[in-house]
């Protein structure tokens, strides 16, 4: 089994955390929090914005007390930060949002959701391999394409631990926010009516759950 090991900001036990889980002593569970693109012309913006030449531009003092030249940076991607950027650019990753690897394997079943105040998910999850692990479940939405969002967003997780064989339910309640909108000329959040698919799985791009309901 191949894979790569990530430690971020691990401390003065970093090493021996490191350790355990590349001898097994720890069966690894961490998911990405970010998108790793397969090459730098995949990002919103692949060339950096330089500073202009010292002595050119409107200066700008710094915390120091030196004076800089300002520059300015056009962010056009506007809703598409993050994996919603490469979903809406239909762009291939490297390693997905939400991505890890685990020494044993799970899958996903029986997927289920209610509206209602609080919409309701629920679905199964089950330890298919031969050891214990914990799987953080991710559960994604895709609002109606009247909304004009990317075409799907994180709205909640759940973190199981099951044992080799083991299965469990998980229930989730789905705040209403997570599913709105910000509609400037409301000055607020609103709730698109119309239909609204769930997606469950283990990252954002592995998400074997489909369901669409109708919210109004």
């Amino acid at each position: 089994m191949s894979g790569i090991v990530e430690a971020w900001f691990a401390g003065s036990k970093g090493a021996d955390a490191v350790a355990n889980i590349l001898f097994g002593d720890v069966n690894p569970s961490a998911k990405l929090p970010m998108t790793f693109p397969r090459s730098e012309a995949d990002l919103p913006h692949p060339q950096l914005v330089m500073p202009p030449a010292k002595g050119q531009g409107a200066a700008a003092v710094s915390t120091s007390g030196e004076a800089k030249p300002a520059f300015s940076v056009h962010y056009d991607e506007g809703l598409k930060v993050g994996y919603k950027w490469y979903d809406a650019e239909n762009k291939p990753v490297l390693f997905p949002f939400g991505h890890g690897l685990s020494y044993t394997t799970y899958s996903y079943s029986d997927l289920k959701v209610t509206p209602g105040k609080e919409t309701a998910v629920t679905f199964t999850v089950k330890n298919t391999g031969g050891r214990a692990g914990t799987e953080i479940a991710e559960v994604y939405a895709a609002l109606p394409a009247s909304a004009a969002e990317p075409p799907k967003r994180l709205v909640g997780w759940s973190k199981v631990h099951l044992n080799a064989g083991e299965s469990a339910v998980v229930n989730l309640a789905i705040d209403p926010k997570y599913l709105s909108i910000f509609d400037e000329a409301l000055d607020g959040w609103k709730l698109v009516p119309g239909d609204y698919s769930f997606l469950v799985g283990g990252s954002s791009q592995a998400l074997p759950l489909t369901e669409k309901v109708t919210l109004k």
